[in-house]
């Protein structure tokens, strides 16, 4: 009878909130990174083994070998080690991160891959070939490309190299939408090799990708969002983060990872190159490269030749109302534009944040904004109190009867919604094909499932939000048209004007990629904005050159780690009761760090509860980790946060 063996196992369900591995028994050797099923309460679930220990000194449950499945790679086991302490979360929450939620019944039969075919490829230009040299070494680069400079191109070319020499890429993409665009241009080179993970999949497709990963020994190329960081691939030699200063790679719930760093552990650990690649580079992402002295490689000539020339970039002041008789928000200058469109064949885009739904103090005649005097970031309006707010700092000021600069009256702005845009454009253009693509939109409906529809020009007018600004590439569009480019600028965050620098830079990026001549309408309360001229010119330089200087001086990433504690709780007083006593607590038992509020969160009041934060700044990363440790009953985290909202 064969002896029983024992080992620890990495239990991958949330319902799991513990923070050590499980012990079972077995009745054979388990080796470190296999696949197991194990009992756990009333039900069977997958677990990774992380070692074989002793017979303990209680009883276990008896785990079985899941398949003959090989091991997941070592280097895949070694981040489920690091990120266990980076990122504190219940260690069923992480490990479920690595496993699909079952496995099929019977192993899948071999892979029969196909050859690289590179006969279509267009040859590289000057600075593709430069950007190509400078693109070697382990380690990261910063890929700083304009819109429409062929970045996708350069990845191509890296992952044809890797590919010749036995090893995998992985390619992510912020979101869904833009995986489509980018499998069909690595399967064009790529065949059958490439696969494509992502949220969308069910959960039998991601079994079966993650099964074929996990058995293949040839080189791969993944694409997908950011749970493809955890494909079971053997030898990565590159990863590519594409649109890296996407929120999106941001993971919202615990364990509250960022993409990018995830994966600069990823290439650490297969010694593999790192490319983080974007026409609007993270601020923070910037200015570590530079600090540590890391390639930042640099296009701005277009990939597709044109004889158009840079697109025609027009201002509409939305204070001067006389611009607008035939519609409250839509110029006449742009319903022209857009009609011109609809007679010669083109494409309009019309791009709305969808996220322009703040109530703000501005004046409406000079473009004044109400700004914390200690945060310098926006005010919020309170009309239950009648005050303004810092939802950083929580410092308070009276609404003004008048502009300050001025002396005109101060307004409220209330941006639309594209749903509104929507019905607009519907009313004036009843002939059009017209599409709205948000987060609003059904599965059915989602640019992902239309991509080749609007790909081939079978739609007029698309109208969304920043779905629609990364990283399309849509040949028949000819005007692009900004509804409020100055939305973004009215919420309460550090990255405010980072992410309207981003927004405004990535969608008048849509036109002017060669493929027509391209015209932009760019509607603004602040058509002297030097943020807006900044983007409008791709100066790139002096946007980060003031941005940088800002973020030093109000001590904003990259010169601090940030940790956002929220509680709720069902009476105002009962939060603010709870949100104050913890900051005192922490002031006292963590002088190293900073603590700012309590303040109201953004949302403050939602379904019936009131929420309240805390802002943490520290020096050391570790300080907000020893917090996190100690966090009283009730309250919930966010470490190294994207905004602050």
């Amino acid at each position: 009878m064969q002896d029983m063996g024992y080992a620890e196992v990495l239990v991958a369900d949330q319902t799991f909130h513990g923070s050590k591995p499980l012990t079972y028994g077995s009745d054979g050797v388990l080796v470190r990174g296999q696949v197991v099923t194990v009992p756990l309460k009333r039900k069977h679930v997958l677990g990774l083994v992380d070692a074989a220990v002793g017979k303990p000194q209680f009883a276990v449950k008896l785990a079985v070998a899941h398949l003959e499945l090989p091991p997941v790679p070592a280097p895949l086991m070694a981040l489920l080690d690091w990120m266990r302490d980076y990122y504190p979360a219940p260690l069923g929450i992480t490990t479920q991160l690595f496993l699909p939620k079952s496995l099929p019944a019977k192993p899948l039969p071999p892979l029969e891959l196909a050859a690289p075919i590179i006969t279509h490829l267009p040859a590289l230009n000057a600075e593709q070939t430069q950007a190509m040299a400078a693109i070697k070494q382990p380690g990261l680069h910063l890929l700083h490309g304009e819109t429409g400079s062929g970045k996708t191109r350069v990845y191509i070319e890296r992952t044809l190299q890797c590919i010749n020499h036995g090893r995998s890429a992985l390619i992510l993409t912020p979101e869904i939408g833009l995986t489509s665009q980018l499998a069909n241009d690595f399967r064009a080179v790529f065949g059958n090799r490439v696969f494509l993970v992502h949220s969308g999949l069910t959960d039998a497709q991601r079994q079966r990708v993650w099964q074929a990963m996990l058995q293949t020994t040839e080189p791969l190329v993944v694409i997908g969002a950011r749970s493809a960081l955890f494909s079971p691939l053997s030898d990565i030699g590159l990863i590519v983060v594409d649109e890296a200063h996407e929120g999106a790679y941001k993971q919202d719930q615990a364990p509250h990872y960022h993409a990018s760093t995830i994966a600069a552990k990823l290439a650490d650990l297969h010694k593999a190159t790192l490319v983080l690649g974007s026409a609007t580079p993270l601020v923070s992402d910037y200015y570590i490269a530079t600090a540590k002295k890391r390639p930042i490689i640099r296009l701005k000539e277009q990939a597709v030749v044109s004889e158009h020339g840079a697109p025609q970039i027009d201002i509409i002041d939305l204070r001067d109302r006389a611009q607008f008789t035939k519609s409250s928000f839509l110029s006449n200058q742009l319903l022209t534009a857009i009609g011109q469109s609809l007679q010669s064949g083109e494409q309009s885009l019309l791009f709305l944040n969808r996220r322009g739904t703040a109530r703000v103090i501005f004046c409406d005649n000079c473009g004044w904004q109400a700004l914390c005097p200690h945060c310098d970031l926006p005010l919020v309006y309170h009309g239950d109190e009648h005050l303004m707010r810092c939802h950083s700092c929580d410092h308070k000021a009276r609404v003004p009867g008048s502009c300050p600069q001025c002396r005109n009256a101060s307004v409220v702005f209330k941006s639309i919604g594209t749903k509104a845009v929507y019905d607009e454009v519907a009313r004036l253009f009843p002939g059009a094909r017209v599409q709205r693509f948000d987060t609003d939109n059904k599965k059915a409906e989602r640019i992902e499932q239309h991509y080749d529809s609007v790909h081939s020009g079978d739609v007029d007018i698309l109208i969304g939000t920043q779905t629609l600004a990364k990283g399309l590439d849509l040949p028949k569009l000819g005007l692009v048209g900004v509804i409020a480019a100055d939305t973004g600028l009215y919420f309460p965050d550090f990255t405010a004007q980072e992410r309207t620098y981003q927004l405004l830079t990535q969608v008048i990026g849509r036109v002017g990629r060669g493929h027509r001549a391209g015209r932009a309408i760019v509607q603004t309360y602040g058509p002297d904005s030097p943020l807006l001229a900044a983007a409008l010119t791709k100066d790139w330089s002096t946007f980060y050159n003031a941005e940088i200087t800002e973020r030093r001086t109000y001590r904003f990433p990259p010169f601090c780690y940030l940790l956002k504690l929220t509680v709720r709780r069902a009476s105002l007083k009962s939060a603010q009761t709870s949100s104050t006593a913890l900051a005192v607590a922490l002031a006292s038992e963590h002088p190293r760090v900073r603590v700012e509020g309590p303040a109201p969160a953004f949302h403050e009041h939602v379904l019936g509860k009131f929420t309240w934060q805390l802002i943490v700044k520290a020096n050391r990363r570790s300080d907000l980790l020893d917090i996190i440790a100690a966090l009283p009953a009730g309250w919930t985290y966010d470490i190294d946060p994207t905004n602050l909202l």
